[in-house]
């Protein structure tokens, strides 16, 4: 019977130190995940902007002022222009912080795991002996 104890106490160890290390793993996996598709939708939103940009820059390019009231819409299309540089420097800022959130948060969950599975190995070598 005492044969069996260090073998249980082992394989209990190991159990419940791989629940622990399979949960980090997909936690990383999550969070690798979550930091591409912040960027890729930072580059979306980026890339409608200045989608809108170029349709409102054509616009204004293609139509002649005629008007005082012509004058007055350019000019609001000209803000509105403005206006969709501004959320996208705003997007760049905002997206850097997600971004820099989530691999602080990646790099402390790769940190724990490492931790965790050298820990399992120091109580394999400690129960080996």
């Amino acid at each position: 019977m005492n044969y069996y104890r260090p073998f249980r106490i082992k394989y209990l160890i190991t159990a419940i130190g791989k629940e622990k290390i399979d949960s980090l793993k997909q936690l990383i996996k999550e969070l690798e995940g979550l930091i591409v598709e912040r960027e890729k939708m930072s580059k979306e939103i980026l890339k409608e902007g200045d989608s809108m940009k170029a349709d409102i820059n054509k616009f204004i390019t293609e139509n002649k002022v005629v008007s005082p009231e012509d004058a007055r819409d350019r000019n609001g299309l000209r803000q509105k222009q403005i206006e969709i540089s501004e959320l996208q420097l705003n997007e760049r800022v905002t997206s850097w912080k997600d971004v820099a959130l989530l691999k602080k948060e990646l790099r402390d969950r790769q940190k724990e795991l490492t931790d965790k599975e050298d820990r399992i190995n120091m109580f394999d070598k400690i129960l080996e002996t």
